[in-house]
């Protein structure tokens, strides 16, 4: 097993347990069998990943020392080892059909990483990976939650959100000042949410811009009608009260009211 010193690069915090390592590979969801690690670093993650051979393994690194390393390491990755900035990359250029993403991401894209799925949906079938523990419950948590906000309504409008296991500093170089979260995201089978997207994703915005508000107050600028008892009982909720479902209803009728 390869060991070597760890450094710290665009936020990132480099992982030393193996076991840890194992375990994040493990979860991942295979097929499909393309799968496409995000900032793999001195290759913790790829070294077990490397050793599957039912999938088809690219890297995606900025940093040009770990390209290096990567590159004279795991030869056998050389022509898929792509040296770019994942948040830049038109992914369907690079990919064909479906394929997974992995990785310990750095924290200070995390959020970045998961819009950057959501625009490419409809190819990645699903995101394993570790991310600060704060990031990992808001992106995790369901309605009424304190951290349930928007990433986690956009997520979770196509994926299936997991929480997997909570990872303590010590186990990385340097040892970040929070712990850290694994967490899953498998696409479900929404196709349609069965309203415009460029409106469910204003009504969402706007109301966890306001989310100390009620749906009626945080909502008003789009002059919701509500003569109905329905409406009326959603519009007095707060944004962490509401599910996908509810506000898929809401952005209806807003619509409606337009």
């Amino acid at each position: 097993m390869k060991r070597v010193k760890a450094k710290k690069y665009l936020g990132q915090h480099f992982l030393n347990d193996q076991h840890i390592a194992m375990q994040i590979v493990e979860a991942l969801p295979i097929p499909p069998y393309k799968v496409l690690e995000i900032g793999p670093g001195m290759g913790v993650l790829t070294e077990h990943l490397s050793q599957k051979n039912e999938i088809d393994l690219s890297l995606v690194e900025l940093d040009a020392e770990s390209v290096a390393y990567l590159t004279t390491h795991y030869p056998q990755l050389s022509d898929k080892i792509i040296a770019a900035d994942f948040l830049k990359m038109d992914l369907s250029l690079f990919f064909e059909g479906e394929f997974s993403i992995i990785g310990n991401f750095p924290y200070n894209i995390s959020s970045q990483i998961f819009f950057k799925v959501l625009e490419h949906r409809d190819q990645v079938k699903s995101v394993t990976g570790m991310v600060q523990r704060e990031v990992g419950r808001r992106l995790t948590s369901g309605p009424g939650n304190k951290e349930y906000g928007i990433l986690s309504v956009f997520m979770q409008a196509w994926y299936n959100a997991e929480y997997l296991f909570t990872v303590d500093e010590h186990v990385f170089s340097p040892p970040p000042k929070v712990k850290s979260a694994v967490i899953r995201f498998t696409r479900n089978d929404v196709t349609d949410l069965g309203c415009d997207p460029g409106l469910f994703h204003k009504v969402v915005k706007t109301a966890f811009n306001q989310r100390r508000k009620t749906m009626r107050n945080s909502l008003k600028t789009f002059g919701i009608s509500d003569d109905s008892e329905d409406v009326k009982a959603l519009l007095q909720k707060r944004p962490e009260q509401l599910g996908v479902e509810e506000f898929v209803k809401l952005t209806n009728i807003v619509g409606a009211s337009m």
